[in-house]
């Protein structure tokens, strides 16, 4: 077995002379890279490249680990990549993280990239449960990082169940609730909601800022010894140095601020922690491994050189991006302001068409009852003119009858009745006729004013005709459609050019300028302080929500330590803010 390895990396190793290059593939948050290397090239080299890759500039954070046998190592920068100790078969596999973390997210972290690298990797971390976090502001921090990913949240859109498929939670926290999915989805949709108007940067901003002040955050632990011999372990973070209980990750029980350290030696495999007070004890611890000591004086020497670096002035190079990164983000407020401008613009000619639809639908429902009214005056004038039409032949009919009355009437006076009784029997017929002409002119005269009285609704409803079509001339007359006029001032001008000359800046700090100075200072002071009061408001908030559903027998011991930190309101600053005594039992 052993030949047929010492014969496959000889191999190996023939190939390479002959190619002059070696295959590697570097892993990242985002994507894998493969790169074609030269067998002289450094970890400095090959760093580089990666860095250029993903156009990183900070690149003090960030650093190439590769797994070898049970622990994992950084490539120094210094060291020919080939004479690591690490498996040599290609493609030889690096990835690409970040080795140290920024005390303060918001004032350290500068080009987006950077941000963006250090939000994958630190949601990757809660998500497998290497940082411990509380069920609320794992929900707060699910809905950051939705926000992140799909924008701004609209109901048309992000409807129940759009985050099924999505890994939002740790298992822990799904696992410590009587909650479903859904359940879990509408409180962080709640959430999400109430993040409109935030960007993806701004976001995953809000997402680090929540994330560290988790206590395992940043935080590289390992198993050491003190000289007696008891268990412990060493956090080493970019604050310091902890030592805390193998039980209790989240409490360390003594720490070591960078600035409160004197020195750190470190021989063969023994390491001594110097305070700055001498009256304080010298710490000391061992591991088992001579890799893990390599490892842990590289992150001590780093963390501590960052620490430092942060309290000197920037360098050019930092203000340059500082600089750069400022004009950006304004430029970006110019555009998010266009393009919301535009949007509105865009909303308010839908409105206005909209309108222009609602009032075409009005008028054309007015033209149809116009054309119905019309309709109906029509047939009423006919019906009138046919009933006058009727009046006026029955009122002919009834004078042609009186006059033949009347006539009859004349015939029997003029016929001569000798008797009596004839005469008595006359005048009797006489008399009846009278009645009967009387009767018949003044039905006559009825029906003469009926007939009037019909030719008068006739005109009347003849006139209502006319109005009903002069109306409906009118409706059809006017145009649906009114012509919005548009301004060349409806959009914002292209945002301005922004030009800075090195050569023209001075600074002449004066009294009136450091009051100004100090105010500036206190006012974000205490737009921060309202910042964490909200936010701690909003997080006591979910937490009381889900209590009640809470099953206590599922907590782990992470749980119950987190809530006797929180009853007892220690948080993770406090843990760093002196050194502490303690005897090395």
């Amino acid at each position: 077995m052993a030949s047929v390895l010492a014969s496959k990396m000889g191999l190996n190793s023939l190939r390479r002379k002959q190619a002059k290059t070696f295959s590697v593939t570097v892993v990242t948050m985002d994507a894998d890279l493969e790169f074609s290397c030269e067998l002289k090239w450094k970890g400095k080299d090959l760093f580089e490249l990666v860095c250029r890759t993903l156009g990183l500039r900070e690149t003090w954070f960030f650093g190439l680990r590769y797994d070898v046998k049970d622990t994992v190592a950084w490539l120094k920068m210094d060291k020919k990549v080939l004479d690591h100790d690490m498996p040599k078969e290609e493609p030889i596999v690096f990835h690409f993280l970040a080795k140290f973390y920024p005390e303060n997210v918001e004032d350290e972290l500068v080009q987006d990239i950077t941000q963006h690298l250090f939000f994958l990797q630190v949601k990757t971390s809660i998500l497998e449960e290497e940082i411990y976090c509380p069920p609320e502001a794992s929900v707060l921090l699910a809905s950051y990082a939705i926000h992140a990913k799909y924008g701004d949240y609209d109901p048309n859109v992000h409807k129940p169940g759009f985050l099924s498929q999505e890994e939002l939670l740790p298992k822990r926290v799904i696992n410590l609730y009587q909650m479903t999915a859904e359940m879990w989805e509408e409180r962080i949709t709640v959430c999400y909601a109430e993040h409109r108007g935030r960007t993806r940067d701004e976001a995953e901003m809000e997402y680090l800022k929540i994330a560290q002040d988790l206590e395992m955050y940043g935080v590289n632990y390992f198993s050491i010894r003190n000289k007696k011999g008891t268990s412990l372990l060493l956090g080493v973070d970019a604050l310091g140095l902890h030592i805390y209980d193998p039980s209790n990750k989240l409490t360390p029980k003594i720490s070591f601020p960078w600035n409160e350290i004197r020195n750190i030696s470190y021989s063969d495999k023994e390491f001594a922690i110097k305070p700055l007070d001498k009256r304080a004890d010298v710490f000391k611890f061992n591991s088992s491994k001579l890799r893990v000591n390599k490892l842990i004086l590289q992150l001590c020497i780093g963390n501590h050189d960052l620490f430092m670096r942060r309290r000197r002035v920037d360098s050019l190079e930092v203000q340059q991006m500082k600089m750069q990164a400022r004009e950006e983000k304004a430029r970006k407020q110019m555009e998010r302001r266009r393009l919301e401008r535009e949007k509105q613009l865009r909303e308010e000619a839908e409105r206005a068409r909209d309108d222009l639809e609602r009032r075409l639908i009005q008028l054309q429902d007015e033209a149809h009852m116009a054309n119905e009214a019309l309709l109906r005056s029509e047939e009423t004038a006919d019906l009138l003119a046919e009933k006058a039409q009727i009046a006026e032949e029955e009122a002919k009919l009834l004078a042609q009858k009186a006059a033949e009355a009347e006539q009859e009437m004349r015939r029997i006076k003029v016929t001569a009745i000798r008797t009596e009784e004839e005469k008595r029997l006359m005048e009797q017929k006489m008399l009846e006729a009278e009645m009967l002409a009387l009767k018949m002119a003044e039905e006559s005269e009825r029906r003469a004013n009926e007939a009037d009285q019909l030719k008068q609704d006739l005109q009347e409803a003849r006139e209502s005709e006319r109005k009903a079509k002069s109306k409906l001339l009118e409706i059809t007359s006017k145009s649906p459609y009114s012509p919005v006029p548009l301004s060349a001032n409806a959009l914002p001008p292209d945002g301005p050019n922004f030009n800075f000359s090195m050569e023209n800046l001075s600074f002449d700090f004066k009294d009136t300028d450091m009051k100004r100075l100090s105010m500036e200072i206190e006012k974000e002071k205490v737009e921060y302080m309202e910042k964490s009061k909200h936010l701690q408001e909003q997080l006591n908030e979910l937490k009381t929500e889900i209590e009640s559903l809470k099953l206590k027998e599922r907590e782990t011991p992470l749980d119950i330590l987190h809530n006797e930190n929180t009853e007892k309101g220690t948080s993770k600053n406090s843990n760093c803010s002196s050194v502490l005594y303690f005897e090395q039992s």
